[in-house]
């Protein structure tokens, strides 16, 4: 796949997470960890040669580290609700800000990657550090509303069908809320 069109790709999956989120969404477990994972995956088997040298692997690790941090971050400052006992989730202003942070962070450092190695592609790097960003953030959210009192959970029920829970996450959740 070329880099334009996976920019294209990357940048609408993004925005339309974005809108969605902003919006207002159930807390799907699958969504949060699952597709975040494959992204990552898939960014991982799409790290290129140019990733030889050790400056070039110091870049991607910190760029790596950079994305959890925003990752947390961004895990923290999304509002968790309850709507029909079911927990929700709606990014903030600030979630958006952080997403906007993290985009100019790994842009900026493959920028100077470029200036250094004379490497502007940054190993094609962009979809791992956006996947384990957004596993990172999924992870914190459910930490967060394994926490509550609403029931989680892992896929969405689709045109009116009841939505599909997990018995680990149901598990976690009583032993949590115990106390």
């Amino acid at each position: 796949m070329s880099t334009p069109v996976q920019i294209v790709l990357i940048v609408a999956a993004v925005g339309y997470i974005l809108i969605r989120r902003l919006a207002g969404d159930v807390a799907e477990a699958k969504r949060m960890l699952l597709l975040p994972a494959i992204l990552a995956v898939i960014g991982l088997s799409n790290v290129d040669e140019s990733v030889r040298s050790a400056t070039a692997v110091g870049f991607l690790v910190a760029t790596l580290a950079v994305s959890v941090l925003f990752g947390v971050l961004r895990g923290v400052s999304i509002r968790i609700y309850q709507q029909d006992g079911v927990a929700h989730m709606r990014y903030t202003w600030f979630t958006i800000v952080l997403w906007a942070l993290n985009v100019a962070a790994k842009v900026g450092a493959n920028l100077l990657l470029g200036l250094i190695t004379g490497v502007a592609s940054g190993g094609n790097s962009v979809m791992l550090t956006i996947g384990v960003g957004m596993l990172v953030e999924g992870v914190v959210v459910l930490a967060r509303a394994v926490r509550g009192d609403s029931r989680i959970v892992w896929k969405k029920g689709e045109d009116g069908k009841a939505h599909t829970t997990s018995p680990f996450l149901d598990d976690l959740q009583a032993k949590m809320t115990r106390r």
